[in-house]
């Protein structure tokens, strides 16, 4: 697929108006105050996978409206304590899959939690085990478009509040320093560490490649494929909800939540992404931390040749050594 957004240079300083609700503040802080409990952790479950150097934990931790939501939890077996802490969050209809499949952070020596997705897990990977019991309200059948007509009853709502949660679940666990805590997350899960980036004031750090909810308006208009192509879909048949979908979806702007973070960030994305178009990185990275009255260190690495796929195994090197620094436990990279 050749390059079909915004060219680079113009990508390089593409810095969107932001369209979002004046509640929009208001929204998250009454939706987070809601899903507040006393104890975030319900359990935390050894369970033997075979690794002799790893250990991992089955996580059950309360999400949204108390909901059981599950994670993987997996650290260096017989390590130093306190361990700086990674929470991942997974892409478009994955779940949380099998505890092995996932262990390059715990490899580099963090501890690493990685969040299901409630009510997805059955689109691609090894399943996942956290349902969605709010997933009643008009939508269509596809995550992107449940509950697409109020931005209360929408899926993603939940998915964040969730994302959120994942956070003070690993605070809570063993062995974690609570205060060097970076979210993850590449497609969707780059828009729910986004949003997570947004929403939690005290996050250590940020790495997000190709998010997935950001530009939302303007990717609708350039890309049918899914997860987007889904809320296509669904306008599609249900021609006079276009409002009510935009109205929602503004609540879930991935530019909105990057404009209120403060967390050093490291973006990833492909010029040539038609699942995720570039422009809502760019967009993202270019207004992060506008209003926080932060001044973080961030940087993007872009992958002119690369679709959705970016500069996979060779960009998550490149996290690594990005992330190492920031902490302080490693070489700055060339």
């Amino acid at each position: 697929m050749p390059a079909f957004d915004l060219p680079s240079a113009d990508l390089e300083r593409y810095r969107p108006d932001p369209q979002e609700p004046a509640d929009f503040d208001e929204f998250w802080r009454d939706t987070l105050k809601e899903a507040a409990q006393p104890e975030v952790l319900v359990s935390a479950d050894p369970v033997q996978t075979g690794l002799r150097l790893t250990e991992t934990w089955d996580v059950t931790f309360r999400g949204f409206a108390g909901d059981p939501v599950r994670a993987w939890f997996s650290r260096p077996a017989g390590g130093p304590e306190p361990l700086p802490a990674v929470v991942e969050y997974a892409g478009y209809g994955r779940g949380r899959g099998l505890p092995h499949e996932r262990l390059t952070w715990v490899n580099a020596g963090y501890a690493h939690l990685l969040m299901d997705n409630r009510g997805q897990g059955d689109q691609y990977g090894n399943g996942g085990a956290t349902p969605d019991p709010h997933a009643t309200a008009p939508g269509g059948p596809g995550p992107a478009a449940r509950g697409l007509l109020s931005p209360r009853d929408y899926h993603y709502r939940r998915l964040i509040t969730d994302a959120v949660r994942a956070v003070a679940a690993v605070r809570a666990l063993p062995g974690v320093n609570g205060t060097r805590v970076t979210a993850v997350g590449n497609s969707q899960g780059g828009g729910l560490a986004l949003a997570v980036a947004g929403l939690v004031p005290d996050l250590a750090a940020l790495l997000v490649t190709a998010p997935f909810l950001c530009g939302i308006r303007r990717a609708l208009d350039l890309t049918d494929a899914s997860p987007y192509g889904e809320i296509a879909a669904y306008l599609s048949v249900h021609r006079d909800a276009e409002r009510a979908a935009y109205a929602t979806l503004a609540y879930m702007e991935g530019i909105s939540f990057a404009r209120r973070a403060h967390a050093a960030a490291h973006f990833g994305v492909g010029l040539r992404d038609t699942v995720c178009p570039p422009s809502g990185a760019y967009g993202a990275f270019n207004r992060y931390a506008e209003l926080s009255g932060a001044d973080p260190r961030k940087e993007i690495r872009p992958y002119p040749f690369n679709g959705h796929e970016g500069g996979d195994a060779v960009h998550v090197r490149r996290q690594l050594d990005w992330l190492a620094d920031v902490l302080g436990s490693g070489p700055r990279p060339a």
